[in-house]
Formats: structure tokens, sequence, C-alpha cells
């Protein structure tokens, strides 16, 4: 009979790593498509996909064909010298988006403070700002990281709170209100506005259908840079390659991250024009790991994965039969709000106070009863598989949450 070693790795996690997150009682071992393994070999569906990272599903076999021929090559060069893979990804990335130039960069989080250095760059060499008067907007309930630079940008305590002080330069202002946008942008020293499409931390708030390309008409008739942080929203996760797809526009920054290594390893990017990108010259941005060989090649290979399988239709029509099938068992739920999202980014939302931990024990049970997803401010259930899931899987998937939902109706 094999042991349970379950506690031994979470009490190994608890006495030599820092806690700073609060994961489900779960030690996973493997994965592949949609499944995952535990330690005891017991298989789950996997819905949260590192939140939104493992788009093409875990360990896709064209993507780590790319990591493994590459890493037996060449890994690593920094950027003091030419490699022979970083020209070839990044014309393959700025023309799969549409776009001038890219920013290589490793964490989203690099990604957002990338963005924030090339907007206040062009506020002063392009809209000549007065020097150290560049302003950033951003929204209430955003989330793009935990440096200090994200966070000062954060209405959240949990991620504010004896952290300061914090980064001058930003104005925070409601979510999904163009009106008050529309005052902010009065200020002629506004460089840009950057926003989540759908907030996915948040609990995935999803705006009004007009909001975000009425936000990017007014950043354009303001001469303000609209950044579109797509870091969990992009590659082909809400049913379109990026979410302001769905809007007919292109943001002027476009920050990626997640999956566009397919969750093998670290790997963002900023793409924008060539007015915005050439203001930063040699010196003033970079990384060592950017632009990496491995992370190029990788990052390749995990986007033609999504244009050869044709992912963000599987993505749309999944969703929608997600949502179809929660909405239904809604209707005669007494503990289920709401369910909301876009293509396979969604979530349910409890009849519960926030800070209750009502969504945290229903993931528990979902646990139990063989699938993985995590709560967020208390009373929000956030969905998101990867998008190679099938017709059959998302009917299983939806049947195991249902009964998850009722026997915790019934049962506490």
């Amino acid at each position: 009979m094999s042991v349970d070693k379950t506690n031994y790795y979470i009490d190994l996690e608890n006495k030599y790593g820092a806690h700073n997150y609060h994961p489900l009682p779960v030690v996973l071992k493997r994965g592949e498509g949609i499944y995952v393994w535990d330690v005891n070999e017991k298989k789950y569906f996997d819905f949260l996909s590192a939140y939104s990272a493992v788009n093409q599903g875990h360990c896709h076999p064209k993507i780590i064909k790319a990591l493994v021929d590459q890493s037996q090559k060449l890994t690593l060069t920094s950027r003091a010298f030419h490699n022979n893979i970083l020209g070839d990804y990044e014309k393959f990335i700025s023309e799969f988006f549409n776009y001038d130039r890219v920013l290589p960069m490793n964490t989203g989080v690099e990604g957002g403070e990338t963005a924030v250095k090339l907007a206040r760059k062009w506020a002063y060499e392009v809209k000549k700002v007065p020097q150290n008067q560049a302003k950033i907007i951003f929204v209430t309930g955003n989330f793009w990281g935990r440096t200090l630079a994200a966070i000062s940008s954060s209405n959240d305590p949990a991620s504010t709170t004896n952290f300061g002080p914090f980064m001058p330069g930003y104005e925070i202002i409601p979510y999904n209100n163009l009106k008050a946008l529309k005052e902010s942008l009065k200020d002629p020293n506004v460089a840009a506005f950057m926003v989540e499409p759908i907030q996915g931390e948040a609990g995935v708030v999803v705006p009004d259908d007009n909001y975000l390309l009425d936000a990017f008409n007014l950043c354009n008739e303001n001469n303000v840079l609209f950044i579109a942080d797509e870091v969990q929203t992009g590659i082909a996760r809400t049913g379109k390659m990026i979410c302001c797809d769905h809007h007919g526009f292109k943001p002027d920054i476009l920050i990626l991250g997640k999956a566009l290594s397919g969750g093998v390893l670290p790997v963002s990017a900023v793409l924008s024009s060539n007015e915005i990108m050439l203001t930063i010259r040699p010196g003033e941005h970079g990384s060592t790991y950017g632009g990496n060989p491995l992370g190029c090649e990788v990052a390749m290979a995990a986007l033609q994965v999504i244009k050869d399988e044709n992912l963000c239709h599987n993505s749309e029509i999944m969703g929608e039969l997600f949502r179809l099938k929660l909405n239904e068992y809604i209707k005669t739920s007494n503990i289920i709000k709401l369910v909301r999202g876009k293509g396979l980014l969604n979530a349910i939302v409890i009849n519960d106070i926030e800070e209750s931990e009502t969504a945290w024990n229903i993931c528990l049970k979902l646990k139990e009863n063989g699938l993985l997803a995590k709560p967020t401010h208390g009373n929000i259930i956030r969905f998101a598989p990867p998008l190679t899931i099938t017709k059959k899987q998302i009917a299983t998937a939806v049947n195991i949450i249902i009964k998850t939902l009722k026997d915790f109706e019934q049962n506490g």
C-alpha cells in the first residue's frame, strides 16, 4: 500500500519557504493536456491553468520539443551579444500581433513595468510632458503583479499594507467608468491609461460592452497611450487572440505573458509602434534573461500551437457551453449568484460575503471530486481550463462542479 506523502511535501514548504501563498492542500507531480496528477496518482481536471499560463495544455509535445531541442544548443547569451534566435522571434511575434516592434522580458509584472517606462519615456520625448510630471492612470481592482511599482497602482489592502512608500505619478480611477476617465484625461500630463480588458484577479470582472473601445477612443483624442494588460486575457483565453480583438481596436502598447510560453518557462513581451518603442535606447532598459534563445523558441512554438489548433475558436465555443450549463443550474441554486466571463475565462460569484470561507470550502470539495479551482476575493471561484478542452470534457467537468455545489448546498 502506497504512503500518502502530501503532508510531507506541504510541511517542507511550510518549514523552509516564505509564507506568501495559501495554496489548496494538493501536491501535484505530473500534467498532461487538461489533467494533472498528485503525488498519490489521483487525477484532476485543471480548471486554473496556472492562472491562464497553460492555455495550450500541460506539457504540450510541440512546445516541449522546442524546449528540449534548443536547450541542447544554446540557452542564454544575455543581450551583451546577439544570438541566432532572437531576431527570428522578434519578427515572428511582431507580425503575429501586427506591431512594429517587441521588447522581450520574462514575467508578466516585468511586462507591466516595461510598459510604464515606455509610456513615461514617450511622454517626455514625444508628447513633451514637463520632466518628472508624467502620470499613468490605472483603475480600481487592477492586478498586474507584486512589485512595488505594481502594488502602487492597487487599491487592495492585502497588496499595499506595510509596503509603502509608493510610486509617484499614478492615479487610480473607478473601473468601467468612462466619465471618470474623461475627467482624468483633462490633465495634459497624462501619458497612458493601463487596463486589463477583463479583470482576472479581481474575479473575472467583465466591463460594459462599449467601455474598452470608448476608453481607447478617449485616449486617442487626448494624445494618451492605451496600454492593454493582456497577460491573463491574451493568447486566446477569451475566445480571441487578444481580448481587445472583441472590440475591434489595437492598443498602443500590448503586454503579454503567461501562456506566451505555454507554461513552460517565464516569457513576456511588450509590443508597440516604432514611435513609442524607439524612445528606449541602449542601457535604459533590459533584462539578462529577456529574449534568451530558449524562451524565444518556446514562445514561437507556443503561439504556433494556438494558431494551428484553432484554440481561439475552441475557447469561444467551450466557454459559451460552460456558461450555458452553469446558468441553467443557477436558476435553481440558492448559493450561486451569477456566472460571468468570456471565452474560457469564467467565474462564479457565491451568495456570501467576501470575507467568508464559502468559496474556499467549495474548492476543497471540488478537489475531493477531481477538479482543481481556486477562490479569489473570498466569494468568487475562477474557472479557466486549458483551451484544448473538448465538449465531452466540459460536460464532465460541469457535472462535477454542479454535483459539488448541490452537495454543498445540502450539507455545507
